[in-house]
């Protein structure tokens, strides 16, 4: 799969990534060490995800980011 980043919004990149797992929030939050609640709270943009953890996400997930400039 592909995303064009610049298209979604922060809480949305989230989102995208652990839909891309094929994880529930719980399951997601749990193969993270996060709680569920941490999880949502990214997801709905109540929280920030910072790039870190991010990149510890992609990681732990086998999930490919390539940045390209326009």
């Amino acid at each position: 799969m592909k995303a064009i980043i610049n298209d979604y919004e922060d809480k949305d990149i989230a989102r995208l990534m652990r839909e891309w797992t094929e994880l529930t929030q719980k399951d997601f939050a749990a193969s993270v060490f996060r709680s569920l609640d941490s999880i949502k709270k990214i997801e709905t943009g109540q929280r920030n995800l910072y790039l870190h953890t991010f990149l510890e996400w992609v990681n732990k997930h086998n999930i490919k980011i390539t940045i390209e400039k326009k």
